[in-house]
């Protein structure tokens, strides 16, 4: 693997660079295989580069492959040059980006940078299962419409329910000078608050969360302290939640000002886009966009398996 100082360090010069379709088949080439074109099918190294298409073809089992065989690019009548461009702008775009945008800077319809975004959120997506460790801090929170944007009838229900009424409920980890772990959750039932603790926090941790009575009980496997933000209780020493709050805060300004709305099925993904770059955050533009491009090996997402229907593109 290259250098990632061989590479362009802001996103005009990635532009100018993936330009060029012969940088973009040997940065492809060379993050898979080191140089070594390997048959995806038969895994032979046997095999010859037809050069007027840009492809090879495995001496061994006759079948042909591009370089796109095998990531999220795979099935695309997109160039490289475009999704190396998205890849870049969707890595590092500090607010998030619009599909309108990606549409307009690369010249595609916003269906297809949409059906882009999505493909370069699931190699976002974390591959890790280790629990947290440390000092964690554990908070939820709730994302969806304002309630003067709602039927009358859904309005006087939120209005005399909870806050949460109505919205889609997340869940979240930020260990202290660490990494952020988040996830939708179906309610904040003790039971499902406990099992999601227990999944992603190692035990023995030190546990800092809000007062909610859904995390009473942790204290017997956690060192469990909580603040009182009803009583305007923030911080008590070392006991806060600041840095989850501070991902909502970053996470909802994302939201809000640049997606505007989406499908509550989906805010996974954007969740994943999200944590992505905060976990990168002490990375530089082109480290984060290696360890995107990286992370495209293995996916394939088809538009079917997203959205339930065939695209008609």
């Amino acid at each position: 693997m290259k250098n990632e100082n061989d590479f362009p360090q802001t996103l005009q010069d990635a532009i100018v660079y993936f330009k060029n379709p012969d940088h973009c088949l040997e940065f492809m080439a060379d993050l898979r295989w080191g140089g070594d074109p390997t048959c995806p099918r038969c895994q032979s190294k046997y095999v010859s580069f037809l050069s007027t298409r840009r492809i090879w073809k495995c001496l061994d089992c006759k079948k042909q492959f591009s370089v796109k065989v095998g990531t999220i690019f795979e099935d695309s009548a997109l160039g490289l040059d475009k999704w190396l461009a998205a890849l870049w702008m969707v890595a590092n775009a500090k607010n998030g980006i619009s599909t309108y945008e990606i549409a307009r800077d690369l010249k595609v319809t916003q269906p297809t940078a949409w059906f882009m975004e999505q493909r370069i959120r699931e190699a976002m997506k974390s591959k890790t299962f280790e629990k947290l460790a440390g000092t964690i801090e554990v908070d939820e929170t709730f994302v969806g419409g304002l309630a003067k944007n709602m039927h009358k009838d859904s309005r006087e229900q939120k209005i005399h329910g909870t806050g949460g009424f109505g919205k889609t409920t997340v869940m979240g980890f930020h260990q202290r000078n660490g990494k952020v772990r988040a996830k939708v959750i179906p309610n904040t039932d003790k039971k499902t608050i406990h099992s999601e603790v227990r999944a992603n926090v190692e035990t023995g941790s030190e546990l800092y969360t809000d007062s909610m009575q859904s995390y009473n009980g942790l204290a017997p496997d956690y060192a469990h302290q909580s603040v009182d933000h009803a009583a305007k209780e923030y911080v008590r020493g070392q006991v806060h939640t600041n840095g989850i709050e501070n991902f909502w805060s970053l996470w909802k300004r994302c939201i809000k000002g640049t997606h505007v709305h989406f499908d509550p099925k989906y805010m996974a993904r954007y969740l994943d886009e999200e944590m992505f770059r905060y976990n990168n955050r002490t990375n530089n533009d082109a480290g984060r966009f290696l360890v995107v491009a990286t992370s495209v090996l293995g996916q394939h997402l088809t538009h079917k398996e997203l959205t339930g229907k065939i695209q008609l593109m």
